[in-house]
């Protein structure tokens, strides 16, 4: 599986940006998909998540009630819309895929990473 987010750049603080995680394999429907960030620094944290039938989805306190993780099983894609941004929601984004399809806020349940999506908010 290979994974490849876009949709990231510079954003004021409030803005909105949706970031997009394009998939290629035939059996990603089955797979739980995951969206991390990291800032500088920091270790690489968990932002959502949802299972691959969509029955339990998960979300960071830090980001409840304002980004909310989508798919898109026809397009293979899986999409973060992020609403009401900070400054410190600044990071590199990168979105996962877990086979097993439970879903998962841990990194270690993911075997598949994207390459990362940098979101720069401007206080």
């Amino acid at each position: 599986v290979q994974l490849v987010e876009s949709g990231g750049g510079p954003v004021q603080a409030g803005g909105s940006l949706r970031l997009s995680c394009a998939a290629s394999g035939r059996t990603f429907s089955t797979y739980a998909m995951g969206w991390f960030r990291q800032a500088p620094g920091k270790e690489r944290d968990f932002v959502a998540a949802f299972s691959w039938t969509g029955s339990s989805i998960y979300y960071a306190d830090s980001v409840k009630g304002r980004f909310t993780i989508s798919r898109d099983n026809a397009k293979n894609t899986v999409y973060l819309q992020m609403n009401s941004l900070k400054p410190e929601d600044t990071a590199v984004y990168y979105c996962a895929a877990d086979p097993l399809g439970a879903g998962s806020r841990s990194r270690g349940s993911y075997a598949y990473w994207g390459q990362g999506t940098q979101v720069t908010v401007s206080s």
